[in-house]
């Protein structure tokens, strides 16, 4: 069995942190250390195809649930405050539902339960266009993202998953082949029956279309005691554009 990798920080209650698509555990670092700070043992993972985790043909909510159940036994975690991201997010939602018995409390940054349309092929393209074998840095990877990706924030966060595969060679830590396959499968609604009643934190961005006024009875169908907060001054990645008042609102609703 396949193992997540985690960057663990700190000692204490287990804190999990699940980044977006096409993101990874080191997005979180700083918040991640701020909560650890509180009585928090905080496990930032990369999740299966990112990262440094392993690559798999497989990819939807189901078998991401699945690696976070395997990485909890294996860490025999039975009490832990969840909190994902995006694609993040859904993993987190379906994990709860699936095994309630987990998780303490959940917390869900820009994304609701619903069925969301692809959106993210300008991204999967640019990635796919940048030609490794004839690029030494960084910087000339982002020249040919930036023919597909106009905004300079996007480049620098996909930008991250650009490392040595070689001592010569540049590569992307994500399996974009599968990730591009798959892609489908990152906007898969919650399926309707699934239910979780504890305590649950909803974290939306003013400035984000990804949790809408619409969204609020779906999220109460699936989610009975959700609480939704609106973080200001903020997009979809709300906890890099606001992390004070992110940090906040988490801390009030574990307190």
């Amino acid at each position: 069995m396949e193992k997540l990798y985690s960057n663990i920080l700190g000692e204490g209650k287990p804190f999990i942190i699940l980044h977006g698509f096409l993101g990874m555990s080191d997005n979180w670092k700083t918040l991640g250390k701020q909560f650890s700070e509180q009585g928090y043992q905080v496990h930032l993972i990369d999740q299966r195809n990112h990262g440094r985790s392993f690559w798999s043909e497989t990819f939807n909510y189901e078998v991401l649930a699945e690696d976070l159940k395997n990485y909890c036994d294996h860490n025999n975690f039975k009490d832990i405050v969840l909190l994902g991201h995006s694609m993040g997010g859904k993993t987190a939602m379906m994990f709860s539902t699936l095994y309630p018995e987990y998780v303490s409390k959940l917390i869900v940054a820009d994304i609701s339960p619903r069925f969301y349309p692809v959106h993210h092929d300008g991204i999967l393209n640019g990635l796919s266009a940048i030609n490794f074998d004839a690029i030494k840095s960084r910087g000339e990877a982002d020249k040919m993202l930036s023919e597909y990706v106009d905004d300079f924030g996007t480049r620098q966060f996909l930008l991250k998953n650009v490392c040595r595969v070689t001592k010569d060679k540049l590569g992307l830590r994500i399996n974009l082949e599968v990730l591009k396959n798959e892609v489908g499968e990152v906007g898969e609604a919650l399926p309707t029956q699934q239910t979780f009643s504890k305590g649950t934190l909803f974290l939306r961005g003013d400035r984000s279309e990804y949790i809408g006024v619409g969204d609020e009875s779906i999220i109460k169908s699936h989610f009975k005691k959700a609480k939704i907060v609106t973080i200001s001054n903020a997009g979809h990645w709300l906890h890099a554009e606001n992390p004070k008042e992110f940090y906040e609102s988490v801390m009030s609703f574990l307190s």
